[in-house]
């Protein structure tokens, strides 16, 4: 039985960090309203992230005053799922692809067809 990938906190941060700055500059400036945070363990099992708010497509004129959406990146999920660094590094990358997308509106079903 292979061993979990122990990454700590800080270097998780920093992963998680350095997925959002490879999001082009156009697509960071549009988010609104959102904030990216590590969460050693999920809500439930088996999620590597989770997307909580108002997707911007579907934000109108009533929308204002609303707490900051949500977006949680699940440390030990992630470290249990992958066999070296690399892949965790991989892992946060995708995870928070996916979340973010999450944010501009896009669901699960369009982002299996994208390749994510």
């Amino acid at each position: 039985m292979a061993s979990v990938i122990e990454v700590s906190r800080e270097k998780f941060e920093e992963l998680v960090a350095e997925a959002l700055d490879t999001i082009p500059a156009d697509l960071t400036a549009a988010m609104s309203n959102v904030v990216v945070v590590v969460v050693d363990d999920p809500p439930e099992p088996h999620l590597l992230g989770l997307y909580t708010g108002v997707p911007l497509t579907e934000r109108g004129d009533w929308y204002s005053g609303v707490l900051p959406d949500r977006i949680e990146i699940y440390r030990n999920p992630i470290c249990e799922i992958c066999d070296t660094e690399d892949d965790v590094i991989e892992e946060v990358q995708i995870t928070v692809v996916h979340e973010v997308a999450h944010h501009f509106g896009i669901d699960d079903a369009r982002l299996h067809e994208l390749g994510w």
